[in-house]
């Protein structure tokens, strides 16, 4: 072995550099490796850096909360300079429409009460106040495009939403990842890019370290899988889903931006909102536009893909999206070929991450991450390192699930939620937003 780490991390998204962090101020001797040439060039980059704290579960809820004050205090969160400047986090808010498909929110608001999350219920005509551009006739079941019966309200309105200050957006994910980066370094930690690796020695069911595809081998006692939409392949080098009961797969997907409707001023009134009767999540975007994305209705794909080769071009995925969003939006105009993104999620089975340790000695897992974790790398990286000295000073996790206390939030992780070897959540929402 040419260099010995005490920890190797295989990825630096957003995810893999705040554990990055984590683990260098825990006084490991860290290193980050990625295939791509800089932090945050997979898939973080090409996410849509939603801050919100409402999920499924309580302790998905807990370390969305916790993740939110270092959003909030960023700078004091790294600690240290970029000389690229800051990520910003853009404080607009989250209103989520109340409808029968999400329970009218009776679990989630229950839920956001235990953790004292601060929250408004609005009426139909205080959604109108804030959004005059809405349009709040109901349209449920989502449809696509080339179903004779799309966009036919269904009758009657939507009534209600419940709208989270405490949330909003990263205006650059992979400026993020690279303050990520600057602040691991500045604690110790390293980071190489455009390697990639291609095995995993394990000895006496202990890993040894990584090699990498020029030849070089890296020895660490410690391999933490952060690969996203590649962790499938990372962990087949190992054999690390033998026992493992939830899997995680890469899904293509694809976000579309969309000009703001004549007079509408999107850095001034505009929200993250998430709307289940047309099953589209929309941000403000710079420049007066709105990204739109899918919240997985039953009718719309989802196609598993290899990550070293799929399309991303825009497909009538895209349109059919754009145009969705215009049934609540009535005076936007969707362009015949839009502008947007395409790139994959990293979705376990019941689309809630796994943070954990794995079969052989050594090797974790915080995978299964994509498309709804990104607001949580600050508490996901501090869970991790806190599991990986539990583990490494002789904790049995599989047999009793490590507590993890939160360091904002009154509140402890019973890190069960995100074992490789639970059950299927039947509290999930199995979809994007977790």
């Amino acid at each position: 072995m040419s260099e010995t780490y005490d920890a190797i991390v295989i990825g630096a998204g957003v995810i893999g550099a705040a554990i990055g962090l984590e683990l260098a101020r825990s006084g490991r001797r860290v290193l980050n490796v990625d295939r791509l040439p800089a932090a945050g060039y997979g898939s973080t980059g090409n996410s849509c850096a939603i801050i919100r704290v409402h999920y499924s579960t309580l302790d998905g809820t807990a370390l969305a909360y916790d993740s939110y004050f270092d959003w909030k205090d960023w700078a004091d969160y790294l600690g240290a300079p970029d000389e690229r400047g800051l990520a910003e986090f853009r404080d607009c808010g989250c209103l989520v429409m109340k409808t029968a498909q999400n329970g009218r929110l009776t679990r989630i608001v229950d839920t956001v009460s235990r953790l004292n999350i601060p929250f408004e219920e609005w009426d139909a005509q205080r959604i109108r106040e804030a959004l005059p551009i809405y349009d709040l006739k109901r349209y449920w079941p989502a449809r696509r495009m080339d179903d004779p019966a799309f966009a036919t309200p269904a009758g009657g309105e939507i009534d209600g939403g419940v709208f989270f200050p405490t949330a909003g957006y990263v205006n650059d994910p992979q400026l993020a990842s690279h303050n990520l980066q600057r602040a691991a370094e500045a604690a110790g930690g390293r980071f190489l890019f455009n390697r990639t690796v291609v095995a995993i020695p394990v000895a006496n069911g202990r890993v040894q370290g990584v090699e990498l595809d020029d030849g070089t081998r890296i020895a660490a006692p410690v391999v933490v899988n952060v690969a996203g939409p590649h962790s499938g392949k990372v962990n087949a080098l190992v054999g690390a889903e033998r026992d493992m009961t939830i899997a995680s797969r890469p899904i293509r997907q694809e976000v579309v931006h969309v000009d703001a409707p004549d007079g509408f001023d999107v850095a001034r009134s505009g929200l993250v909102v998430s709307d289940s009767d047309i099953a589209c999540y929309v941000r403000p975007e710079t420049g007066n536009h709105i990204l739109v994305g899918s919240e997985d209705p039953d009718c719309d794909p989802r196609e598993v893909v290899d990550p070293d080769g799929f399309d991303r071009s825009l497909s009538e995925q895209a349109v059919t999206q754009a145009y969705r969003f215009a049934q609540r939006v009535p005076s936007l105009k969707v362009a015949h070929r839009p502008k947007g993104v395409v790139d994959l999620y990293d979705v376990s089975d019941d689309w809630i991450p796994i943070y954990d340790r794995s079969c052989i000695d050594g090797f974790f897992m915080a995978i299964g991450t994509s498309g709804n974790q990104f607001k949580n790398a600050p508490g996901a990286g501090r869970l991790m390192a806190r599991l990986i000295d539990h583990v490494e000073n002789g904790g049995d996790h599989d047999a009793q699930a490590m507590p993890f206390r939160l360091k904002h939030v009154e509140h402890t992780v019973d890190s069960a939620t995100f074992s490789r070897r639970r059950a299927i959540n039947p509290e999930s929402s199995f979809s994007v937003l977790g």
